[in-house]
């Protein structure tokens, strides 16, 4: 080891956050626990850390939103954010939980039709997608369809829609910057907002990592739960070089 480091490990999960404590004090670091994302926040607002490695999923103020509350005390802070759900699972997850379907890229823009037909919103069709060619385009052909649609090409912008009301249909691409897809579904799942949803996806292979479009903010990167703790050593050394 080149030198210790000061580590904010964050995790609802208290034995998870213990335990992945106890292993970077192990090593010769030096840790601070924070349990909720409100606390992470406070504890960057009391002073700074060489690294953070941070659960997404958490009640309260998530893993995504104390991000982005810490890079604004702290533009240069460096983050991990930890997920213990695969590309599959979270397709899995959203469609049992109430989302329309899948669709596969490249898609057919008259299946698209065909579900809004089924659907017939009266309001907003919100489209989230950041392919500067893909995203106009289907804007254009549902609003010659005779929808109102309206187009935002990152996740914040995604919640930020549905937040303020009025969204019938949400047809969501889960590769967006600042917030993917899937962690704008799962906030929405977690917060109660009903709002038929159809998932845009490439091949398997383009989201191998979940949250990759997270490299858009510099995040430092993200780890899949359960992680072999050998990796996390070696990626923190790296970093510590």
């Amino acid at each position: 080891m080149t030198q210790s480091l000061k580590i904010l490990v964050v995790d609802d999960d208290t034995d998870a956050a213990d335990s992945l404590a106890e292993l970077f004090e192990m090593e010769g670091h030096d840790v601070q626990v924070a349990y909720s994302g409100e606390s992470a926040v406070s504890a960057y607002r009391d002073g700074d850390f060489d690294i953070a490695f941070m659960d997404i999923m958490m009640p309260g103020k998530n893993g995504v939103e104390s991000f982005f509350e810490i890079r604004k005390m702290r533009p240069d802070a460096k983050v991990y954010m930890m997920t213990g759900f695969s590309v599959e699972q979270l397709i899995q997850q959203a469609i049992a939980h109430g989302a329309m379907g899948v669709l596969g890229k490249p898609i057919d823009l008259n299946r698209v039709l065909g579900v809004l037909d089924d659907i017939r919103p009266a309001g907003l069709v919100l489209v989230a997608e950041d392919d500067p060619d893909f995203g106009p385009e289907l804007k254009e052909m549902i609003t010659s369809a005779g929808y109102h649609c309206e187009l935002v090409n990152n996740g914040k912008e995604a919640l930020d829609k549905v937040h303020a009301g009025g969204v019938d249909v949400l047809i969501l691409d889960l590769k967006l910057p600042l917030i993917d897809g899937m962690e704008v579904y799962s906030t929405m799942q977690k917060e109660h907002i009903e709002v038929p949803t159809i998932i845009i996806t490439g091949h398997a292979a383009e989201h191998a990592d979940t949250l990759a479009a997270m490299q858009d903010v510099m995040v430092t990167g993200v780890l899949n739960k359960p992680f072999d703790p050998a990796m996390l050593l070696d990626r923190l050394e790296k970093l510590a070089a």
